[in-house]
């Protein structure tokens, strides 16, 4: 969960805080620029000392008994600082609060580089938020030290004042979806099964006012979702389909739909998964852990847009009903599909997802999911792939995750690949094999997704963090929540 974050903008410099925070490049620091008055001398002796650098990444703590009333935090922002670097900076503010169990702290603008404009501090103080994130909800004895955080803001001008406002509050809202996703994530298994998703987005969906429908097993068999059904039927755990619909634009606008993936715990079925490292599977629904989290930011944020959220909720687990390699399964678009995987699961799910979602008319659908171990392979843990069928809405999104931080790097996806789904006794196989993994499993989906600009974001190296680092802590990320409202506000 994240913290009550609140932000005060008092007029005046005097308040009582535990400790204020300077936020220094390498080069000013070096030239000792911006050192307050009331602290000069001590930080002139931390200079002369060489404790403290202002490299990228550099912290040092000072007690109370070194600078007086309340403590001081040093963060450093190396030369030339871009977002991801400011992010960092906020991040290890968040460790130091966590760390020295601070209630309240001082951020004052004027001592910042010279070049930091109201978005370098959103990029600050989002970064400090993404750290402060814990889920401990299950322990005997959780530490209340960060339940509630206030943030004092002096800005340089009365402008700036009023911009941060605005975009911190807009920044909190997002913030807190991605801490919705977070703890979705983090949820283990045995108490998150397709149901409980779906009984959390209605929850979440009557507090904001979008309109939600949840397909259970009747429905999605009335409605031919057999390669969804295909994937449930060896859990004793039903199937869902949750269906999200903000309506924040014009009646009958084409939406905007986002298609996720949540495989609330991914055994691999028959195709059994490795034991090692299986407890992390829970985290094989962060798609729709992400779906379900910016439709409920986007309706706090009241976009002008409609947006319409379909999340496959499955448990894939391997018994004597669950589906076997070489079963052959008909989708929902008709088309029959050879499983030579179990384990090719997610793309089984989507295929219905996508086609049901054509009956909403979008103008632009958007799928996400953990879907490709290849997807690692390729990318590591810092940058999702996307691939799609349009070239603008690719564009558009990798824009959004330049601008948000989460970053996506596109693969081809050429008609040569859909060779490798080709099977001798159905109209395609579910898995290509092991080359170029991620774009096959793609070339699998563009088969059922609708006839408009189409785009497919595989996060599976992105969702889940095994040892955490600055702004994330380990498990979930909730990677895809900024990313994807970055991109409606764009388009709203």
């Amino acid at each position: 969960m994240l913290p009550e974050i609140s932000f005060i903008y008092p007029a005046h410099k005097e308040t009582d805080c535990d400790a204020r925070v300077m936020v220094l490049e390498q080069k000013g620091w070096e030239r000792g620029e911006s050192f307050p008055p009331d602290t000069s001398s001590q930080l002139g002796l931390v200079r002369s000392s060489r404790a403290f650098s202002a490299k990228a990444d550099a912290v040092l703590f000072l007690p109370p008994q070194v600078v007086g009333e309340a403590a001081l935090i040093l963060v450093g922002l190396g030369d030339a600082p871009d977002a991801t670097q400011w992010r960092q900076a906020g991040a290890h503010i968040g460790t130091q609060v966590k760390q020295k169990k601070i209630k309240k702290i001082e951020i004052d603008t004027a001592l910042m580089p010279e070049s930091a404009t109201a978005t370098e501090v959103e990029w600050l103080l989002e970064g400090c938020g993404l750290e402060l994130y814990t889920f401990d909800k299950y322990k005997s004895d959780p530490d209340p030290g960060c339940a509630r955080i206030e943030i004092v803001i002096h800005a340089a001008t009365e402008a700036q004042r009023v911009k941060l406002k605005q975009v911190l509050q807009m920044r909190m809202t997002i913030l807190q979806g991605t801490a919705l996703a977070r703890d979705l994530v983090n949820e283990p298994s045995n108490v998150k099964n397709p149901e409980f998703l779906a009984c959390t987005a209605w929850e979440q969906s009557q507090k904001v006012g979008i309109k939600t429908t949840i397909l259970g097993q009747n429905a999605l068999e009335q409605a031919g979702l057999h390669a969804l059904l295909a994937v449930a039927q060896g859990s004793s755990a039903e199937p869902r389909l949750i269906v999200m619909e903000y309506r924040g634009g014009a009646a009958g606008e084409a939406p905007v739909a986002l298609v996720g993936k949540a495989v609330t715990f991914d055994s691999g079925g028959i195709s059994l998964k490795p034991g090692e490292g299986m407890e992390q599977m829970k985290m094989d629904m962060a798609g729709g852990a992400a779906v379900m989290a910016t439709l409920i930011s986007a309706a706090r944020l009241q976009l002008p847009l409609n947006v319409v959220g379909v999340i496959a909720a499955v448990e894939n687990m391997p018994s004597g009903s669950a589906q076997r390699p070489g079963d052959i399964v008909r989708s929902a678009a008709g088309k029959s599909i050879e499983v030579i995987n179990t384990d090719a699961e997610g793309r089984l799910i989507l295929a219905d997802a996508l086609h049901w979602v054509g009956s909403k008319n979008p103008r632009a659908v958007i799928d996400i999911a953990t879907l490709t171990g290849a997807c690692i392979i390729a990318l590591g843990h810092h940058t999702a792939a996307v691939l799609g069928s349009d070239a603008e809405l690719v564009r558009d999104l990798i824009h959004a995750g330049e601008k948000s931080g989460e970053h996506l790097w596109e693969l081809p996806l050429r008609k040569e690949y859909a060779k490798q789904l080709e099977s001798s006794v159905a109209d395609l196989k579910n898995t290509g094999g092991r080359p170029a993994g991620t774009i096959t499993a793609a070339a699998f989906l563009q088969h059922f997704a609708p006839k408009c600009p189409w785009a497919h974001v595989d996060i599976a190296g992105t969702a889940w963090s095994e040892k955490g680092c600055p702004g994330q802590p380990a498990g979930g990320t909730g990677f895809g929540v900024r990313l994807l409202l970055e991109y409606l506000q764009r388009h709203a």
